[in-house]
This record gives C-alpha cells, sequence and structure tokens, in this order.
C-alpha cells in the first residue's frame, strides 16, 4: 500500500510484514548508468544516516534491509506531532534535535510530520531522512531550526508557547551555550530571509 508519493521517493506500508520501504525514484532526464549511482549513493548515505542518528541516541525506525534504491524499515506505529502537537511533545522534540545536532547532523527538514509520537512507548521518533547531512557547522543547525519554526508560525496559533517549549528541552540536551549559539544563528536566518 502507498503511503506517500515524493519527488524523489515512494512510501509503501508492507502491513503484513509491519514494515516501511522507501524507494528512491529513477530521473528519467538523467543518463540511465548516472542515475542508477546517484540513486544508490543517496539511499547508502540515508540508511548510515539513519543509524548513525539511532547511535546518537535519537529514536529512528530500525533499518531491517537495504537495497541499491530502497530502504527497508520497521513500521513506527503512530502519529504525527503535526496532528497532536501540545508543549510537552514540543519540549520532548527539543531533546531530540538537541541529540541529533549534538552528534553532527542536520536533518534538513525538520517539521513535525517528520516526527511520530508513539503512545505504546511514549516516545518521538525522527523520520525522513532523505535531505539529511553530517555538518558541523552552527549554520546548517540553525537552518535546521528555522525550518522548524518557520512551520510552527504557519500553522499552529500557539506557535510561541510551542517554540519556547522546544527551546527548553533542546538546551537541555545541548547545553545552554551552544544552544544559544544556533539559536542566535536562527534569528540572523530569519533576519536574511527578511531583507532579501
Amino acid at each position: 500500500m502507498v503511503l506517500i508519493r515524493g519527488a524523489e521517493a515512494t512510501i509503501y506500508l508492507d502491513k503484513n510484514m509491519g514494515e516501511v520501504i522507501k524507494k528512491r525514484l529513477p530521473k528519467r532526464y538523467r543518463v540511465k548508468a548516472l542515475d542508477d549511482a546517484i540513486i544508490e549513493e543517496r539511499t547508502k548515505t540515508e540508511a548510515k544516516i539513519i543509524s548513525d542518528v539511532r547511535r546518537a541516541g535519537v529514536p529512528t525506525p530500525i533499518i531491517l534491509d537495504l537495497k541499491d534504491d530502497e530502504i527497508k524499515m520497521e513500521f513506527i506505529k503512530g502519529e504525527t506531532l503535526r496532528d497532536i502537537v501540545d508543549e510537552q511533545m514540543m519540549e520532548k522534540a527539543g531533546e531530540i534535535v538537541g541529540k541529533l545536532h549534538r552528534g553532527k547532523i542536520a536533518h534538513g527538514d525538520l517539521t513535525t510530520s517528520n516526527m511520530i509520537y508513539s503512545d505504546s512507548e511514549d516516545r518521538i521518533y525522527l523520520i525522513d531522512f532523505g535531505l539529511s547531512r553530517y555538518d558541523t557547522e552552527t549554520e546548517a543547525r540553525g537552518v535546521d531550526i528555522h525550518v522548524l519554526f518557520q512551520m510552527l508560525k504557519s500553522t499552529y496559533n500557539d506557535h510561541e508557547e510551542l517554540k519556547n517549549s522546544f527551546i527548553k528541552g533542546y538546551k537541555r540536551v545541548l547545553g545552554e551555550d551552544e544552544a544559544n549559539s544556533v539559536l542566535k544563528r536562527v534569528e540572523e536566518i530569519e533576519r536574511r530571509g527578511r531583507y532579501k
């Protein structure tokens, strides 16, 4: 069963096996040999990042199998934070993103749609690492959080409270000084966008 059709991949759910399969899509405008190599490289990189993110203490789906163009993962039963977000959830999300950034990884598409809350485990899972990368720069972490804050602002009436709860959890894990450095960069990124 198709869960999501995206520009880069299609996500399938195999309910019988309790698995999710992310299959990268070929790009017809590229030479096939080049396209195959790009897809294989991106698939392997995403799988490696997912494994490293788990090692950094961030809940992610477990990878069950890897092929040239697809990643088979466990299915996480729960709801996206987009549908159930509150201040307590955002504080937990802040802790998770703090662990992610402490592990020197930028998500690349940090939204509440890419976070799943498992009620049975009382745990938030981070998903969709297709745009993720290893990055030690404050800028990359700032962009991650800027994207999240912009999404909160455009989606939720209580976005300021949600933002403050996220910051509380983020600082708890990353540490006050490092978190403040990233948050200062978020403000700079916002100013750059405003005055372009």
